[in-house]
């Protein structure tokens, strides 16, 4: 399989040929405020390609790197979607949302001045293993054939099921209250909105996450992937024929395909 980055090598008219007729990947660093949804509708659009997928969903306020597959690359989601991931965030101390992140208006402002840093690192150091996380309300899984969040706009709440998940580490990056930037390495499926929640719980001061960033997918890392606005310059008809804009270059680097189940772009977790 070709899976397309930003650095220069293969033309766009040649992914594209191989995404056609072989399926192929590329790496996409998506904006704020696009659902992941959008990022897959409107490649379907720009590259004319029916079945796309990506291997693991943003939530509209985070940003950073989704694996986009396409054609019969689809058949790799699952692959792409069970490897580790690495997230940059940002924690917001002494306050609450009902949302978990900043979607929604602080709740529960508490003052976190005489929090100290070895506070801070006693506490996030639990979190590191196999954990047990409820999703949040405001998520896309369902109880009793329903969306929770559907629930949720309807001030209805419902008992959630604990799920196991796996953080290899969190990394302090900073702390400047009531701020603390972090590195997160975690498995498939890990809510980050419920893991700044419940450090906020057990510090007895309340957090949520006021920012997110992917940065990395297994082996494949934010920094070589390119945004929206690239690849509509890349693949938006230069010509009468219809053809991408040649003059573009790319990268494309080989890996071996798997033959997983397929699965299509589905709203969930930042997982």
């Amino acid at each position: 399989m070709t899976i397309l980055t930003r650095d220069a090598g293969v033309g766009p008219q040649e992914w594209l040929e191989q995404a056609h007729e072989a399926g192929a990947a590329l790496l996409v660093d998506k904006d704020l405020n696009w659902t992941s949804f959008d990022v897959v509708a409107r490649l379907r659009s720009l590259l004319r390609i029916k079945k796309i997928g990506h291997a693991g969903t943003l939530d509209p306020l985070a940003t950073g790197l989704l694996i986009i597959c396409c054609g019969k690359a689809t058949k790799s989601i699952d692959g792409f979607q069970a490897q580790e991931k690495e997230y940059l965030a940002t924690l917001r101390l002494g306050a609450t949302t009902a949302t978990f992140d900043a979607e929604m208006e602080e709740e529960n402002v508490r003052d976190v001045s005489t929090l100290s840093q070895h506070d801070i690192e006693t506490v996030v150091s639990g979190f590191v293993g196999d954990i047990e996380q409820i999703p949040p309300m405001y998520s896309a899984r369902k109880v009793g054939g329903k969306r929770l969040y559907d629930l949720a706009r309807k001030g209805t709440e419902v008992e959630r099921e604990a799920r196991q998940v796996h953080v290899a580490c969190i990394d302090i990056l900073g702390v400047e209250l009531p701020l603390v930037s972090v590195r997160i390495q975690c498995s498939k499926g890990t809510y980050i909105r419920s893991l700044a929640h419940d450090i906020g719980e057990r510090l007895g001061c309340g957090a949520y996450l006021k920012s997110l960033r992917r940065s990395a997918i297994g082996e494949y890392r934010v920094d070589t992937a390119l945004r929206m606005s690239e690849l509509e310059a890349l693949f938006r008809p230069s010509s009468s024929n219809g053809t991408p804009n040649a003059s573009a270059q790319m990268s494309a680097t080989a890996l071996d395909p798997t033959d997983e189940q397929v699965k299509t772009a589905a709203e969930g977790s930042n997982g």
